[in-house]
């Protein structure tokens, strides 16, 4: 990638970034673009990784830098800018002072830049959640869960969390997760209690994040003056140290083959993913569809398969699910890339 396109990538980025509320992080990418254009300390930072995959996203996993080492305490000149270190500055003095950062700290900057975007965006549990109500609601099983790209397994503690919305609320009452307003209306299935059997996932980094390194790798993806994500994903990890789940690292299609290999009589298997696909190969894509395919037509009532996704769509994202027998991929919600402004769509009722 040369100059000019990674700058090109940057600028798509921090549209992003204004579009999902980040001022802060707009106008940090809004003078690293400038910067690149005037050839100054920001190419020599991130030339070493511009030839990296796109769909790696080097502007955020620079950002993630940053952050990491803001939360460490080791950047105090530039954390009186990050409401996530309890400073209160505005974006334009924290562009200067990152700009600053990066001519005193160039070689270290350069070297922290991570591989991969890490994140476990909590919220997400929300516009997963009419998909697995709908699965219970239908099968009448208990939910043996299986999550691919998992990250830290955050949300594979989805029912440890409370939804609340104008037509009620769903999840444990005295949860330290609470979500207050990103379900629009009640989605069906809204009133049935739901047993999970297994909980498992896997990433090509998992991260445990009841370790203080883990905890500080999510944080840090988090961007840093949005404090209610920030708050709900602290909150997430101290809840993840009483309820436990199994992360293995391998890559989702092998994982799920050894998985999906043998029956399982008396649950339902709930395959899921949530923003996974953009960082898929199209052939790694058509490979997922057929391994899912392929484990469906095995599947019978007394063994049940769902394929539960929140991937890109049309507008932000579209909440598709594909229960067998049957076999019929229906969208059942859309949402907010973060989990927000979940709407479940009617007609899908159970």
């Amino acid at each position: 990638m040369t100059q000019r396109e990674l700058a090109a990538a940057i600028r798509e980025q921090l549209v992003w970034c204004e579009r999902l509320g980040s001022p802060l992080y707009h106008t940090l990418l809004t003078g690293l673009t400038d910067d690149l254009d005037a050839s100054g300390v920001s190419w020599r930072i991130l030339e070493p990784h511009a030839n990296d995959p796109p769909r790696s996203l080097l502007p955020l996993r620079f950002l993630g830098a940053v952050h990491r080492m803001v939360l460490e305490g080791r950047l105090a000149k530039l954390a009186r800018y990050y409401p996530s270190a309890g400073g209160d500055g505005g974006p334009a003095a924290a562009w200067s002072a990152l700009h600053q950062t990066m001519r005193e700290h160039e070689a270290l900057l350069r070297d922290s830049i991570p591989s991969s975007v890490q994140t476990n965006e909590v919220t997400r549990s929300c516009a997963l959640l009419p998909g697995f109500l709908q699965i219970a609601s239908t099968v009448r099983l208990p939910l043996r869960l299986l999550e691919i790209g998992a990250s830290a397994g955050l949300n594979l503690r989805w029912d440890r969390y409370r939804y609340e919305t104008p037509g009620g609320a769903w999840g444990p009452a005295d949860s330290s997760v609470v979500f207050k307003d990103s379900l629009a209306s009640k989605p069906p299935g809204f009133d049935l209690p739901v047993t999970i059997a297994e909980r498992r996932g896997c990433d090509l980094n998992p991260i445990d994040p009841t370790t203080p390194d883990g905890r500080l790798t999510l944080l840090s993806f988090v961007w840093a003056d949005q404090a209610e994500r920030f708050r709900q994903l602290d909150n997430a990890i101290e809840l993840a140290r009483q309820v436990p789940v199994t992360l293995e690292r391998a890559s989702a299609i092998e994982w799920l083959e050894r998985q999906l290999a043998d029956a399982r009589p008396g649950v339902a298997t709930v395959v899921y993913h949530s923003i996974l696909l953009l960082y898929f190969s199209r052939d790694e894509r058509e490979k997922l569809a057929a391994l899912l395919e392929r484990a469906g037509e095995r599947a019978t009532r007394a063994a049940p398969l769902a394929w539960l996704s929140m991937e890109p769509g049309e507008k932000e994202t579209d909440v598709h699910l594909t229960l067998w027998p049957g076999g019929e991929r229906r969208l059942i919600a859309t949402s907010g890339y973060h989990g927000r402004n979940v709407i479940p769509v009617a007609e899908n009722s159970c």
